[in-house]
């Protein structure tokens, strides 16, 4: 199994970010370290925060150094569209659930919305993603072998049953893509280790440093016939633009989901002796071990490998050479691609 990827160059704020961002961290090439204050100059003031560890990029608020991660599963059914919040998680994951439909993990850190949602339920890769992050974990109950899972994890479970006051009821959806929760609300609730903010997933790069083997302006990640997802590489704002199914992926708040980076990860995908309660197969991830990648940055993409040795190890991402990938500091989405996945980028 392979991988590839992209990223560019971006400006002062994000060269500081991504000089306080790049190098390992925890035995894991490939996870940032992050410093403990950076400055970025801004209209003639000199501003001092933290480096964001899940973006890269300099925290003037400095909420980044004190808190944890929030991640939280959200619905991605027709009629849980448009959802809240996507647009500004740090990092978002795609992954296949069910039928061919797909679902996310938003990690939330640096900004947070109102409320995230639709909120659904736990599967069983969750925990091999999430572990690398500790921290809080929402999603609206699963399979009771599959929240046990995530309960036996280095995480906080933050549930609906456990963290009640923190999920909301939208009258106007109906079930189950009508849950919501505040992760204002969801903060004070973290304690011991999983209150440490997260370490680093990515390598940043430096502003003008060079990314990617070939120019790909243009990503198709056709899942199932429920679910294609595609990004359109828009320059003058320096992020994939998202579509979805045809349409263009935009959130409750009207913006359209536009990351700086995006990621396919290709990954095995097997059948569980588990049945939904849609009447279909649950089918879970391989997240631990290794293979193909694409990356793409900056109108460019990178073929390279992941690698992830434990759950509770961060995702390392290399090129051909064996050389960590720098993303551009900013917003991240990974998307769990089955192996034969017919992906294109151009």
């Amino acid at each position: 199994m392979r991988m590839r990827t992209s990223a560019l160059a971006v400006g002062l704020v994000s060269l500081l970010a991504a000089a306080g961002c790049s190098g390992g961290g925890g035995g894991n090439k490939n996870a940032g370290s992050t410093s403990p204050s950076s400055t970025a100059v801004s209209g003639g003031a000199v501003k001092d925060g933290p480096i964001a560890p899940l973006t890269g990029l300099v925290d003037q608020s400095g909420a980044t150094a004190s808190r944890p991660s929030i991640a939280v599963k959200v619905d991605n059914a027709p009629e849980a569209r448009p959802q809240s919040g996507l647009d500004v998680a740090d990092i978002v994951y795609e992954e296949v659930v069910e039928g061919g439909v797909t679902r996310f993990i938003a990690v939330f850190h640096s900004q947070a919305p109102p409320v995230a949602g639709p909120v659904r339920s736990v599967r069983p890769m969750d925990p091999g993603v999430l572990s690398a992050y500790h921290g809080l974990v929402a999603y609206s109950g699963g399979i009771p072998a599959f929240v046990a899972l995530l309960r036996k994890a280095p995480v906080q479970d933050v549930d609906v049953d456990v963290a009640t006051d923190a999920y909301t009821w939208d009258k106007s959806r109906a079930a189950p893509h009508n849950e919501y929760v505040s992760p204002e609300k969801l903060w004070p609730k973290a304690k011991g280790a999983n209150a440490e903010p997260p370490k680093a997933m990515f390598v940043y790069r430096a502003a003008g440093e060079a990314f990617g083997d070939a120019d790909a302006h243009h990503v198709v990640i056709p899942y199932s016939p429920r679910q294609t997802s595609v990004y359109d590489w828009d320059a003058a704002a320096g992020t994939w633009k998202r579509t979805s199914n045809g349409t263009p992926h935009t959130t409750a708040s009207g913006a359209q989901i536009a990351p700086q980076n995006v990621v396919i990860q290709f990954v095995s995908l097997h059948n569980l002796d588990y049945v939904d309660q849609s009447g279909t197969k649950v089918v879970e991830s391989t997240v631990i071990g290794s293979g193909d990648a694409w990356i793409l940055s900056a109108g460019r993409m990178t073929k390279g490998h992941w690698s992830k040795d434990s759950a509770s190890a961060p995702t390392r991402f290399t090129d051909g050479s064996g050389n960590p990938v720098k993303l551009t500091p900013g917003r991240t989405w990974v998307h769990f691609a089955p192996v034969g996945t017919p992906v294109t980028a151009g």
